[in-house]
Formats: C-alpha cells, sequence, structure tokens
C-alpha cells in the first residue's frame, strides 16, 4: 500500500506501508513498516538523510517502524566524540586486548556464515531467525548501501566477532554485529560497540546509530549504557535521559 509521506521531498523517493505482521518484541501485537522503494537506487546522500530521521536498513530494505497506536521503537544514536565508558566497558575493554580488527567488504564468507548461524542459534532461537541459509544471510547482511564494512574481530587466527557497519560523512550505523556465543566472557558485543565508537572518533566522525531502543526490553537494555546518548523522538533528536 503506497503511502504519501513528507519526505519523499527531501529524499526524493517513494515510500511505502507494509502488510501488518505479528511484531517481534511484544506478544499479540501486530506491527508496520515505512519504508523507502527498494527498486529505487539509494544515493549516499538519501540513505544519509534517511538515517537521520530515524529509519534503519536490512539487506537492500531501508525501513522505520510505522505502527498505529504504538511509539515504542525509538531511534538511538550516541556521541562518539564526547562517549565515556562505564567502569564495565573499561573491563570488557581490557579483557579484549588481544583482538586485532581489519575491514573486509561485505561479501559472503563462509567462515562469516558459520559463526552467525552458531549465534543465532545460541542467541535468537525461536525469534524468527533460526537455521537461516546461505541465501537468508547474502540478503540480510552481505549488501553494501553504500559503504558498508564487515569488520572482523580476530584473536590470532579465531574469528570471534563480526560488526556490519555503514559508513557516512559524519556517522557510522550499526547495521548487525554477531559474535562466538562460546566467549561470553570476553563481552563481545560490547567490545564490538566501544570499538566502533572509537574507530568512528578517529575517522572524525559524530555519530554511531545503534537502531532502535525500546524501554525495559531485555535485548536493548545494553544500548542505553553508552552515553552521551540522543534519541529521535517527535521528529528531532533529543538527549536521552
Amino acid at each position: 500500500m503506497k503511502n504519501s509521506s513528507p519526505l519523499e521531498p527531501v529524499s526524493k523517493l517513494d515510500f511505502y506501508l507494509s502488510q501488518p505482521h505479528d511484531c517481534g518484541y511484544f506478544p499479540n501485537r501486530r506491527a508496520m513498516s515505512l519504508f523507502a522503494d527498494p527498486d529505487h537506487p539509494h544515493s549516499a546522500e538519501a540513505y544519509a538523510r534517511l538515517i537521520a530521521l530515524g529509519f534503519r536498513r536490512s539487506g537492500r530494505t531501508v525501513y522505520r517502524p510505522q505502527c498505529f497506536g504504538c511509539h515504542a521503537c525509538i531511534p538511538f544514536r550516541v556521541d562518539a566524540t564526547t562517549y565515556q565508558p562505564t567502569r564495565s566497558q573499561m573491563r570488557a575493554w581490557r579483557r579484549n586486548q588481544d583482538i586485532t580488527v581489519e575491514s573486509k567488504p561485505a561479501e559472503f564468507r563462509e567462515e562469516h556464515f558459520e559463526l552467525y548461524t552458531r549465534y543465532i542459534a545460541a542467541r535468537h532461537a525461536g525469534g524468527g531467525m533460526d537455521n537461516p541459509t546461505r541465501e537468508d544471510f547474502t540478503r540480510f547482511l552481505c549488501q553494501s548501501i553504500p559503504n558498508t564494512c564487515c569488520y572482523e574481530f580476530r584473536a590470532g587466527k579465531q574469528l570471534l566477532a563480526v560488526a556490519v557497519t555503514d559508513q557516512f560523512d559524519d556517522a557510522f550505523s550499526a547495521v548487525y554485529t554477531y559474535y562466538d556465543p562460546g566467549e561470553n566472557q570476553r563481552s563481545l558485543g560490547t567490545y564490538a560497540v566501544m570499538w566502533e565508537l572509537a574507530e568512528a572518533r578517529r575517522l572524525g566522525k559524530r555519530w554511531l546509530y545503534l537502531g532502535y531502543w525500546i524501554e525495559n526490553c531485555a535485548k536493548m537494555v545494553y544500548k542505553q549504557a553508552f552515553r552521551p546518548a540522543e534519541t529521535f523522538v517527535d521528529g528531532q533528536w533529543q538527549p536521552f535521559p
């Protein structure tokens, strides 16, 4: 169903509403998404504007939740230039000083797929992402719009984590991070966010977009530990309490 949007004059894109589907966060709720025309080429400028307006991407789909009567999914970004780690985060940083990070293009790699499969089985069983195929993985994480890096985190030759990250002139957007579920003591999810913040700052970028934050959602709690942060509410970015 096509939806007229005030964003069209900004990005020159058509926007559409998805059909209602089961909400992945709240039982017994139906969800909808507003998404940019997936058949239209997404320039770096248009994508950067959409991200700054609270959109996110999954594969080639750039979307924003648009649920009737619910505004629980709130866009969340961290200021990389003034970020101050907590004591817990600093402990995670010190535990991972043996890790090296290398940037790779967003392309299918069997090693990445095997790590992703183990991560999903351990961390998101029953969440609709079970038993991914190579095609599923490729559609989700091996697309680039327009500048995407797959950051590999390794201890020696062991692949510990992959952070799929989009890059813009003034920001990073963390598309998805997956890691070895057998290395819980390392706090790899926390470390990956810290590393992205440090890399964004090193490259002169201000923001790290972390997708959506939902109050009282256990899967989202980690985001609010990264400060200072902002949330996109009522059409503008505001300091996170």
